[in-house]
């Protein structure tokens, strides 16, 4: 489990295509991989995924993920190149402050970035609604996308916006993200539970 408040932007160091799966390398700062171990979960760009190898060395702190290719066609990992940045965030600690909301890293699928329009400080940025989401995308409801923890602003038939302060543009991918770009998203868990549970019973009522 994450909660959607992503520590920092890393690099992609290398990427390695093997059989059925890529092998994805990040420069991660040493203060990042602490009490880190093999098989942990960590989210990239708000996907799950699980170490295979990393190094601690002050002067080359690095971790790798073996990602299959399930994972590379429903995320945006898929178009990921050397260099790019990625959000990451390492799994929750219970005890600690929870800033966002629970996300799981299970990405339900992306979205194309409508378009990206600044007013003062702060930044709009408009992404389509896909149909399937329709449901569960609501007016002030939790969202994530790429990781992020974020309130949905305005909702449209074919779109939802979203309202970034300058520490989420700082801090996060999303500062940098234009018109075209894909996003991934993933869906408020408890409004998916709720909608289709409603959805269920309301079906079981008028047969």
């Amino acid at each position: 489990m994450f909660t959607g408040i992503v520590q920092a932007k890393v690099k992609v160091s290398e990427i390695s295509d093997q059989q059925q799966f890529r092998r994805l390398t990040l420069e991660v700062p040493v203060q990042l991989l602490q009490n880190l171990e093999r098989g942990a979960s960590i989210a990239i760009n708000g996907t799950c995924l699980t170490v295979t190898e990393f190094s601690l060395l002050e002067s080359h702190s690095w971790v790798s993920f073996d990602v299959i290719d399930e994972t590379l066609a429903k995320t945006n990992l898929g178009g990921l190149t050397t260099g790019a940045l990625v959000n990451f965030e390492r799994s929750l600690t219970f005890g600690r402050e929870i800033g966002g909301h629970l996300v799981s890293g299970h990405v339900h699928g992306t979205a194309e970035i409508l378009a990206v329009s600044q007013s003062g400080a702060n930044w709009r940025v408009d992404i389509e609604l896909k149909r399937e989401f329709k449901p569960y995308v609501l007016s002030k409801g939790f969202i994530s996308i790429d990781g992020i923890s974020l309130t949905v602003g305005e909702v449209t038939a074919n779109s939802f916006s979203l309202h970034l302060i300058p520490e989420t543009l700082e801090v996060t991918t999303l500062g940098k993200r234009k018109a075209g770009d894909r996003v991934n998203i993933e869906l408020d868990q408890q409004t998916v539970t709720i909608v289709d549970t409603v959805e269920r019973l309301l079906a079981a009522r008028n047969p």
